[in-house]
């Protein structure tokens, strides 16, 4: 089979992904893409005539709960192990000056 991507295409890619390639890597770079798009090739040749396109192998279910609105602490309660308040709000440190 013949190469499917270039070594100028490697190192067009490297160059847009900012890599620097080390001597060697980009032969080494092309012949590992080569093979596993001739790997993936191998699904051109399977038959997929009456089977429908799923996003999923295994039927998805969501598994949140349903959102419930339940009872609420007061605010003195919140405040009750609060390391720190101040006129019924949080305080925390300040760290912008």
């Amino acid at each position: 089979m013949a190469a499917k991507i270039s070594s100028e295409e490697v190192r067009y890619v490297a160059e847009l992904a900012r890599l620097d390639l080390a001597a060697g890597e980009e032969e080494i770079l092309t012949g590992q893409l080569n093979a596993i798009l001739e790997y993936m090739g191998q699904l051109d040749e399977v038959d997929t005539t009456g089977i429908e396109p799923t996003s999923h192998v295994l039927p998805l279910t969501n598994v949140m709960r349903d959102d419930v609105v339940g009872e609420c602490l007061t605010n003195v309660e919140t405040l009750a192990n609060a390391p720190a308040a101040d006129q019924g709000h949080f305080a925390v440190p300040k760290i912008i000056e």
